[in-house]
């Protein structure tokens, strides 16, 4: 499937503001798409959209800070930037501690918007490379038989073979054959790897 091309989603209650905002970022090379509702942007949102939002704080029916909270409970939480003309320090605070890009007021300079904007799409890229890659981690996991599972969790634990088999009451022969496969399914070929391999995967070691 191809990507979609980087957009900026421009989220703002203000027609006037809206279409000059929309104007600005047009002028600059950016791809944008304009909604004067937070409503109607989520409802239009796209599990496969790329790029950023740029969102009015103060909007009827669903605010900003609501439009973050649904964006980060999302399969695709676009990063936001905030650019208001009614902006506040408990507000700004609360939009940052969100995981916000940046709160900036309308009337910030056009460098420091389209500064905003760079960060928010380098982030954007970089997260769904993260999860493009937490995808492929999962998958290879998935390959698993539940004895290489209960084999890989022994190992986390620091146990040798022989120790292993004993936990398992099976033969050490069983158990290096185990650990071959599971090793040969996951792309690894040393005890530092696999160790690597379930941290980055997020696989939790048994007590």
């Amino acid at each position: 499937m191809t990507e979609q091309a980087r957009t900026i989603f421009i989220v703002d209650d203000d027609p006037s503001f809206l279409r000059g905002i929309e104007r600005l970022l047009r002028s600059c090379g950016y791809a944008t798409r304009c909604y004067e509702s937070a409503l109607d942007f989520a409802a239009d949102h796209s599990p496969d959209a790329v790029g950023c939002v740029l969102a009015d704080l103060r909007m009827p029916e669903m605010d900003g800070i609501a439009l973050q909270r649904h964006l980060a409970k999302s399969s695709n939480p676009l990063p936001i930037v905030f650019l208001t003309g009614a902006g506040d320090i408990p507000t700004s605070v609360e939009a940052m501690r969100g995981g916000a890009e940046d709160f900036l007021v309308k009337t910030a300079a056009k460098e420091a918007i389209i500064d905003a904007v760079e960060r928010a799409l380098a982030r954007d890229e970089e997260e769904r490379r993260e999860r493009r890659r937490r995808r492929a981690l999962d998958k290879d996991c998935e390959k698993l038989t539940p004895r290489e599972r209960e084999v890989l969790r022994y190992v986390l634990k620091g146990l040798r073979n022989k120790q292993i088999a004993h936990e398992m009451a099976i033969d050490e022969r069983s158990v290096k054959r185990h650990r071959t496969n599971l090793m040969a399914k996951l792309g690894v070929s040393s005890v530092a790897e696999l160790v690597q391999f379930a941290v980055e995967a997020g696989l939790s070691q048994p007590e």
